[in-house]
């Protein structure tokens, strides 16, 4: 039997309470572990691209033109580089493989070596963003990426979004997490705008009410006062 992921529920951030939290649906699976971190834990190195077999890298070594080009890794995902023989690089980041390539050329060929190891297909970092945004879907993670500018690049919130149930989906190290947030609490300046990384997913919530309150105003529009509408609204 495989494995439950590990779920991390990380609600202090968001102005919620521990309480509070541990009734939400998201709290309630069995693989969820409440937690009370300030913030989600950032993204370590660019672990997030790994290279393969039979992929095509421009590496370069600064000031060596003559070690520097166009390979392409072998069906093992080794490389064969001048001077320093074969290098296995199936499985390692960009600059995993740059500093192994720059050990191995320490001191019997260069000094000390700078080595940049770009993947031609290297993806454009992206951060999805679903549920209750106008515009859901993948969207480039360039610069310095926060909350509030990744829901607004989803061209904002819906009507019927609820936001103050916005998760953060983020996995380091193996382990997942999941950060709860209040977007209007972090616009009031009630709390800081947290950072996204790449590969971060942002799911905005639905708010039943508001939906509700639509199908009543469709089947009896005569019928609500502007009271009930106050109140359902709440």
């Amino acid at each position: 039997m495989s494995k439950l992921p590990k779920y991390l529920l990380i609600a202090a951030i968001a102005g919620l309470v521990a309480g509070c939290a541990v009734n939400r649906s998201v709290g309630l699976a069995p693989e969820v572990t409440l937690t009370t971190l300030e913030d989600l834990p950032p993204p370590r190195g660019d672990i997030s691209y790994l290279i393969g077999p039979q992929e095509k890298l421009e590496i370069e070594v600064v000031g060596a033109k003559t070690l520097s080009g166009t390979f392409l890794t072998d069906v093992d995902g080794q490389l064969a580089f001048p001077f320093i023989g074969t290098v296995v690089l199936d499985g390692k980041s960009p600059a995993e493989a740059s500093n192994l390539i720059a050990e191995r050329l320490r001191g019997r060929y260069l000094r000390d070596p700078q080595v940049r190891v770009i993947p031609e297909d290297f993806p454009v970092p992206s951060v999805s963003v679903g549920g209750e945004v106008r515009k859901p879907g993948s969207y480039p993670a360039i610069g310095k990426q926060t909350l509030l500018r990744v829901v607004n690049q989803a061209e904002g919130l819906t009507q019927y979004a609820k936001a103050d149930d916005v998760l953060v989906l983020r996995t380091v190290a193996n382990e997942r997490y999941i950060g709860v947030y209040n977007l209007r609490a972090i616009e009031r300046g009630n709390y800081p705008d947290p950072q996204i990384f790449p590969n971060d997913v942002v799911i905005v919530g639905n708010s039943p009410e508001r939906r509700r309150l639509e199908e009543l105003l469709q089947i009896f529009p005569p019928l609500i006062t502007s009271a009930t509408i106050l109140i359902a609204q709440q």
